[in-house]
């Protein structure tokens, strides 16, 4: 009955949309904030699959080197569709069933979305560590520490103590403390990219793809940041602010559940559709026309002139000379020549003197 409290409503009637056969652990599903939050998670979730879909439809027109920036892309996709799948959890009351995805799963699929984003940071500034399928390396890595912290937290508070998934709000944000350093450090890994990308410039990269750095920049800067804000408002609220205003048991889940779908939709708009698109016009730029070699390939085959065109040579002096020495095996080097209309002036303009009858004329009368 103590878990029942948390969820049930300040006046203790039921929800409109809820049937009298529902249990009062499920109220919050038909309540009006439950039912907006299950919207915008569920719309989430729908997005993250499809851009998966299309990102492995499209793999097969993507070159080799693109395939390890596909796959961190993909691993960011599924952390973030985790994140918008989490706010069922704590839409239902705490219980046997949801208190290990709320305690393991929540930082796990956070840490693999931060961590994502981290390797992503370090990757555009050109670090070792984070190039090419390193960057999906890292970003396991990353995830894999919280696993290990998670693991050993359900193990020693929920199995050596022998506790029924007790535990306080501040203690479950205290466990999250290895995302937030995740967190931090991306942050400050974009912020380094960002400055790297108004103060440098290479001329090896074009015009265009210095622009689009300086936009990704920005996006990445601006997604952690807005994640940072969420984080420290939920977590406020969660230890302090929902206990200080007398709503702490009844707000603690509506606030984490709000969180993770805002959160979620920060990280899919702000890396997720961006990243699919920059992707996609960096691929579509790098395909050119295939160069057509003919004339190259076998030098003795002349091309075949049109009918009303004339072959000559630029300069057939050298061409005589240069036949003479190194021997008829050469390219053939003519060009199309072209009978030019008698009834257009194509003579150069020259300067003209003012005595055009004799124009020597003075020169003679005054020589020595």
């Amino acid at each position: 009955m103590e878990l029942l409290v948390r969820v049930q409503r300040s006046n203790g009637s039921r929800p409109a949309g809820c049937g009298s056969a529902l249990a009062q652990e499920y109220w919050p599903l038909c309540d009006t904030w439950g039912i907006v939050v299950q919207a915008a998670a569920g719309l989430g979730l729908v997005s993250c699959a499809v851009l998966m879909l299309v990102l492995l439809l499209w793999s097969a027109c993507v070159s080799r080197r693109r395939s390890s920036a596909l796959a961190a892309l993909l691993l960011f996709l599924l952390a973030t569709a985790g994140i918008f799948a989490l706010p069922y959890s704590f839409l239902i009351a705490l219980s046997a069933q949801t208190c290990p995805v709320r305690v393991f799963v929540f930082g796990v699929l956070f840490s693999m979305a931060f961590g994502a984003l981290l390797a992503r940071g370090l990757a555009l500034l050109g670090v070792a560590l984070a190039r090419g399928w390193r960057e999906v390396g890292v970003a396991v890595a990353l995830a894999l520490v919280q696993v290990i912290v998670a693991t050993e937290w359900l193990l020693v508070v929920l199995v050596q103590d022998k506790r029924t998934c007790q535990f306080s709000q501040p203690e479950f944000a205290m466990l999250q403390i290895y995302v937030m350093v995740l967190l931090a450090a991306a942050l400050v890994t974009a912020l380094c990219f960002l400055r790297y990308t108004w103060v440098t410039y290479t001329y090896s990269d074009s015009g265009q793809m210095h622009r689009q750095n300086k936009v990704q920049a920005a996006l990445l800067v601006l997604t952690l940041l807005l994640s940072v804000c969420m984080w420290l408002v939920w977590i406020t609220l969660l230890t302090y602010g929902n206990h200080a205003m007398g709503h702490s048991p009844l707000w603690d889940d509506p606030v984490i559940s709000v969180a993770l779908t805002a959160n979620g939709w920060v990280l899919l708009l702000g890396h997720g559709f961006t990243q699919v698109h920059f992707m996609c016009k960096r691929n579509a730029r790098t395909k050119d026309p295939p160069l057509d070699f003919t004339g190259w390939t076998s030098p003795r085959a002349q091309p075949a002139a049109p009918l009303d065109l004339k072959t000559g040579t630029d300069n057939e002096g050298f061409q005589m000379d240069a036949d003479a020495r190194r021997g008829k095996d050469v390219a053939w080097s003519g060009i199309f020549m072209r009978e030019l209309s008698a009834e257009k002036d194509y003579s150069i303009p020259r300067p003209t003197t003012t005595n055009i009858n004799e124009p020597y004329e003075e020169y003679y009368e005054h020589r020595v």
